[in-house]
């Protein structure tokens, strides 16, 4: 979304701000390998993730550029310049497929075909764009089409923002557009190239730059947390491969596919929703109901039962049915387009709750595991259990980093 060349320090700052913690990561490189420096996690009720332009007044700037200036003291970190994530839930994204065109007619092309596809006016929001492939005489598949219709996840590593034309520009613009692209068939064309075309709102990303200036940090990019889930967990691993991301209020769905996101959907379910169904169904409060939640899992008990006579383990199921069924919708959708997904990654605040794992391994009949973020970073070895034990909730923050490293 938001991008520079890149910096010359010798160490980088990756830092999410998720709805209710922020999490940051120091890395360096060394002989092209990424080292761990120092890390840091605090909890708080970040509004600046929600695109709710309610929560943009100066002083929740000030609140949140005040908590990250706190972290970083506390983590004792010495970089300046840091890779920050942008929410899924809050970005929309697109693949297109246009004839191949020289880079300037490019541009305009993909700017015109923007106003067909991103949902909001196109001068309210930042636009981004990145070719996926070149296909010989081929249309974009079906598939490819259908999941562009419900993607919410850019890639923002090596693209070009497509800036807002001016008045001037405008009427050229409305005029050539067509010439480049209109009455083309594409399956008539030499060559077809499919897009990712990205657009996040303008009030979102301005509010990122604004909170990271207070704060002190030179900000070098934004990209979603998809795209750092992939370089932190997939890295170039070939094949397909679908990433949950379990957090505290949704669950990101994404696709991986030649170690690029090509398809994403976040679920209104997560670990404070189902912590909250629990409470209301046993009548207990907050804190009882998540001891039952990290106690009992999904796993069958038959104790616990609220006066609906369903465990905690029903609850935590019915909880997680639209997350399931997603999953199979979009493993139905991958496979039918030649592209069956060979695993699920799991990830995100939640990833721990217990036998997740197993129950959609049965419910999905695929191998499932919790993805590691630390397996491609290098860290002193007597740190492995602390580290193990929150590598779920860093996975974000350590992609970002090993954006300016890799």
């Amino acid at each position: 979304m938001f991008n520079l060349f890149k910096s010359k320090a010798s160490s980088f700052l990756g830092i999410d701000v998720g709805t209710k913690s922020i999490k940051l990561i120091e890395l360096e490189s060394v002989s092209g390998r990424p080292r761990l420096v120092t890390y840091g996690m605090v909890e708080i009720d970040s509004s600046i993730a929600r695109d709710d332009k309610a929560q943009n007044s100066q002083e929740e700037k000030e609140k949140m550029a005040s908590a990250v200036r706190a972290l970083l003291e506390k983590s004792g970190t010495t970089a300046q310049d840091a890779v920050a994530a942008l929410p899924n839930f809050a970005v929309f994204s697109s693949v297109i497929s246009l004839p191949k065109l020289e880079e300037k007619k490019l541009a305009e092309a993909i700017q015109w075909e923007a106003k067909k596809f991103v949902p909001m006016p196109i001068e309210n929001v930042v636009l981004d764009w990145k070719i996926l492939h070149e296909k010989e005489h081929k249309q974009a598949s079906p598939q490819d089409k259908e999941s562009a219709e419900k993607q919410q996840d850019p890639k923002t590593q090596n693209t070009k923002e497509l800036s807002k034309p001016d008045s001037g520009e405008k009427a050229d613009l409305i005029k050539k557009v067509p010439s480049a692209v209109a009455g083309k068939n594409l399956a008539k064309c030499d060559t077809v190239i499919n897009i990712l075309l990205t657009a996040a709102p303008r009030h979102l990303v301005e509010r990122y730059v604004a909170i990271f200036k207070m704060a002190g940090i030179n900000l070098l990019s934004l990209e979603t947390e998809s795209f750092a889930l992939s370089r932190s967990l997939v890295g170039n691993e070939a094949g397909t491969i679908l990433i949950a991301d379990v957090g505290s209020l949704t669950t990101d769905i994404t696709v991986i596919r030649a170690g690029v996101p090509v398809f994403s959907r976040s679920i209104n379910v997560g670990g404070k929703t189902v912590t909250q169904a629990i409470a209301d169904s046993m009548g207990v409060d907050a804190a009882r109901a998540e001891q039952f939640k990290q106690d009992v899992g999904m796993g069958s008990s038959s104790q616990a039962t609220g006066e609906s006579g369903k465990g905690v383990s029903g609850i935590i199921e019915q909880s997680f049915a639209s997350v399931i069924n997603e999953m199979k919708y979009t493993l139905d959708l991958q496979a039918k387009g030649g592209h069956a997904i060979e695993k699920v990654l799991l990830t995100g605040g939640s990833a721990f709750l217990p036998s997740l794992d197993k129950y959609i391994n049965s419910s999905l009949g695929i191998k499932v595991f919790i993805g590691n973020p630390w397996a491609r970073i290098s860290y002193p070895k007597d740190l492995s259990a602390s580290l193990d034990k929150i590598a779920p909730r860093m996975g974000v923050a350590i992609g970002l980093a090993m954006r300016e490293i890799e």
